[in-house]
């Protein structure tokens, strides 16, 4: 039962996807040319929130001990934000909302209809 549950979800992991807008298919420079936009703007903005957020150098906070001496302390862990410290997921993330943002809609793509013998 396991194996046929796991088969079934990396089989609809591989289903392939496109963009479309309104519906349908852009044409191919105008879909290319938003795609590279929003794929640049996510790289920075990726790239820059990783270097805010990451594990050494995200927001702290200064502590006072039951002594009376300071100490860093961290929100929630040692990680608050776990996505913004690898930018790879941020940079996706970002990417997908750019592109739903100017219109489009990530769906699967259809198969051709089989043609009949003969």
């Amino acid at each position: 039962m396991r194996r046929l549950l796991l088969c079934l979800l990396f089989l609809a992991g591989c289903t392939p996807m496109q963009w479309t807008r309104d519906g349908a298919v852009p044409p191919t420079e105008a879909l290319e040319q938003d795609s590279a936009s929003c794929r640049q703007q996510a790289w920075r903005e990726a790239q820059y929130r990783a270097w805010a957020y990451g594990p050494y150098w995200g927001p702290a906070f200064m502590r006072r001990d039951a002594f009376g001496r300071t100490f860093t302390a961290w929100p929630y862990g040692h990680a608050p934000y776990p996505f913004y410290a690898d930018p790879a997921f941020e940079e996706a993330r970002l990417a997908d909302f750019c592109m739903r943002a100017k219109g489009y809609e990530l769906v699967p793509v259809e198969k051709p209809a089989a043609k009949a013998p003969g």
